[in-house]
């Protein structure tokens, strides 16, 4: 091991929760996820991008709701049983707390990683890469793209509602 390889950003051991898209698997940091629910009837918003499906009421919270595989400009495929909405929880511009739904096509497994195990993300060699990989890591011999929550939910394009429905 050389001390010259570039930084990561986690500095601890991590846990991730990893996804697919595909027939690509993707981890968002364990801390920021805050459950996992069936695909549910989403309330079409007017005028948002295409990437964005919709709101649901979670319990009396409005949550803005983002399929991933639009986001990422993927193929989009059909929702099946294993689709599901993964409940994320990431700090707003204004610093409060903001709970956002992702739609993935299937929830893997829940991964401890070490700093020696993340890989730096790639140069591309695009002046616009999006700044969503964090790093790779290699699992059971495949590659797991590790993402940057808050650049994959709160970039342009995203949404702020209210967080709580009127009582």
């Amino acid at each position: 091991m050389t001390s010259a390889a570039p930084a990561v950003i986690a500095t601890k051991p991590a846990r991730y929760l990893t996804f697919s898209l595909g027939r690509e698997s993707y981890g968002l940091p364990v801390l920021n996820v805050r459950e996992i629910i069936r695909l549910c009837p989403i309330t079409p918003v007017p005028k948002m991008p295409s990437h964005i499906k919709g709101v649901i009421n979670l319990r009396g919270t409005v949550l803005a709701v983002l399929d991933l595989r639009a986001k990422f400009q993927m193929p989009l495929g059909d929702y099946n049983e294993r689709t599901c909405i993964i409940v994320i929880q990431v700090p707003s511009p204004s610093g409060q707390p903001l709970l956002m739904g992702a739609i993935v096509d299937a929830v893997e497994e829940v991964l401890q990683l070490a700093d020696s195990e993340i890989e730096p993300a790639p140069d591309f060699g695009m002046s616009s890469t999006p700044g969503y990989i964090i790093g790779m890591a290699t699992v059971h011999g495949g590659v797991k793209i590790l993402l940057n929550i808050e650049k994959v939910f709160l970039e342009e394009g995203s949404i702020l509602l209210p967080l709580h429905l009127p009582q």
